[in-house]
């Protein structure tokens, strides 16, 4: 059953009477519809429902008015399902999506069957991915905005990808994503020989803005002598360098702003000089080991003067951190001290190792929120940490508080009277247990500029009855901030950190829970 809004009955009318065929489907579009899809059998909305602006009633279409150019534009955003089912709306709209940059993401090309661990219904899915990608591209004039497919075809599909990014549709590409779908993972959980991308993989350098590459090895041969003047977004994810490649990689990046490096094979230290890096993410973020390479394990930044965050992801092996010259760090996280090799934090004269300060003679007061998660984190651990970064206003702690019972009043009344607290916010995983209780009065007792505490509970504890003790118990009428509120949520999150894409670098805090 197809729905069309009045207006475009309207057109639709006009066209028939004008002996014009109705407007159908492409094979491009048909291409994009791959799954089941449900049909909606709700009547349209009625005139009055919206959609026409001012008096003129909802039956005015005021967006095919719009001219080709913004149309396009707003195509280009859509989806590649919806921007291909643009074609049948009315004859309007039939060469907008032609005429529009194009978007090619293959998380919107496939869907998820039902029993996928079926390696039958894998290889469905695969194969109906592949057909539709290449349709559109043939169907296409270009030029591309977007492309993103599983990098699994790297390796399955080599002759297939290299067709793909040679296609002219592609011409002056923005974005190239080979993204892992998480639903098509299971296959590729075990390492498997990685592979070099094919040659046309570099044919969009002069025009890239973001690229992520996964699951590849990146020889000298393939980076050598590449340039990218607009790329400002680069992820690199399971994959193998030399130490060279690497280096010559991110040097050929002049305006690179964000630069996430997860699972990297090949190069043991990896110095980092920019003069335009805001964001950076490292990692190990898998339980992926490939025996015979190197895995990442120390960054230096020597010199990043508009460096604003530093974010440590995943936590099997971690990655220690150096950091030189880095004067306007503000984010820093998420510091743990769970496995085994506790990470080695060093800024200048500060040395942290796991979540232990080893040695502290200067400060670094830019760093204005801190991610921290441990199984024994407890007040004089954050006290240790808040000399660090005696600014510090955004406090996020991803594990309950545990060990001793954090008792304050004489133990750290020193620091009370010497130190002045700018947090003005904290989040934390919460029982009401007295350790727990005691850790927080010390920062609603004490922080002048508070203005939140939120306090993940339980659902068991998320109720009225709770909360009123709470409040009783914390002496929240002898805060030290009269506009310091608490929060009670049981939406708990399970992520220490916010990355899952080179995107995800540029907001603003990675460690708030927007789910």
């Amino acid at each position: 059953m197809e729905l069309l809004c009045p207006s475009a009955k309207r057109r639709r009318s006009e066209d028939l009477a004008a002996g014009e065929p109705p407007p159908r489907a492409t094979e491009a579009t048909e291409a994009a519809n791959l799954g089941p899809t449900t049909h909606s059998e709700e009547p349209p909305p009625p005139p009055d429902a919206g959609g026409g602006g001012g008096g003129g009633g909802g039956d005015v279409d005021r967006i095919s008015g719009l001219p080709d150019a913004v149309l396009g534009e707003i195509v280009s955003l859509l989806s590649t399902k919806e921007a291909g089912r643009t074609q049948i709306l009315a004859s309007r709209w039939r060469h907008v999506w032609l005429a529009s940059p194009l978007v090619i993401d293959g998380r919107d090309l496939c869907t998820k069957p039902k029993g996928l661990r079926d390696d039958k219904l894998f290889t469905a899915v695969n194969e109906a991915l592949a057909s539709a990608v290449s349709l559109i591209l043939s169907a296409h004039p270009g030029p591309g905005r977007r492309f993103c497919v599983p990098p699994h075809y790297l390796h399955d599909r080599p002759a297939t990808v290299d067709a793909w990014l040679s296609s002219p549709a592609l011409h002056n590409l923005q974005e190239l994503d080979f993204w892992e779908g998480k639903h098509m993972t299971h296959r590729y959980d075990r390492p498997y020989p990685l592979a070099p991308p094919p040659a046309s993989t570099f044919r969009f350098s002069a025009t890239l803005r973001v690229a992520t590459l996964s699951k590849c090895e990146l020889p000298d041969s393939s980076v050598e002598g590449i340039h990218f003047p607009h790329l400002k977004q680069l992820g690199l994810e399971n994959v193998s360098f030399s130490e060279g490649s690497l280096h010559t990689m991110i040097s050929s990046c002049p305006v690179l702003e964000c630069l996430l490096l997860n699972d990297i094979f090949g190069v043991g230290c990896l110095r980092i000089s920019s003069n335009t890096l805001r964001s950076i993410g490292v990692g190990t973020d898998s339980y992926c080991c490939r025996d015979n390479l190197q895995l990442l394990q120390e960054v230096i930044i020597v010199d990043a003067p508009c460096l604003e965050r530093s974010l440590c992801l995943g936590s099997f092996k971690p990655t220690n951190l150096t950091i030189i010259s880095a004067p306007k760090l503000e984010t820093l996280g998420c510091l743990d001290d769970d496995c085994f090799e506790r990470t080695r934090l060093v800024f200048g004269t500060i040395f942290i190792q796991g979540l232990k300060v080893v040695s502290l003679t200067t400060t670094l007061s830019s760093v204005k929120t801190l991610a921290v998660a441990s199984y024994s984190i407890n007040l004089d651990m954050v006290i240790e940490l808040m000399k660090c970064f005696p600014c510090l206003e955004n406090l996020y702690i991803k594990s309950y508080i545990s060990g001793e019972m954090n008792r304050w009043r004489r133990k750290h009344r020193d620091f009370i009277k010497s130190s002045y607290i700018h947090l003005k916010k904290i989040v934390l995983m919460y029982r009401g247990i007295r350790s727990q209780i005691n850790f927080a009065s010390f920062f609603l007792l004490n922080a002048r500029e508070l203005e939140l505490m939120r306090l993940k509970v339980g659902n068991t504890n998320y109720n009225e009855a709770f909360f009123a003790e709470q409040y009783g118990m914390l002496q929240m009428e002898k805060r030290a901030s009269r506009g310091a509120r608490l929060h009670f949520t049981n939406k708990t999150c399970t992520h220490r950190i916010h990355v899952n894409h080179v995107r995800d670098l540029s907001v603003a805090n990675p460690f708030e829970c927007t789910e």
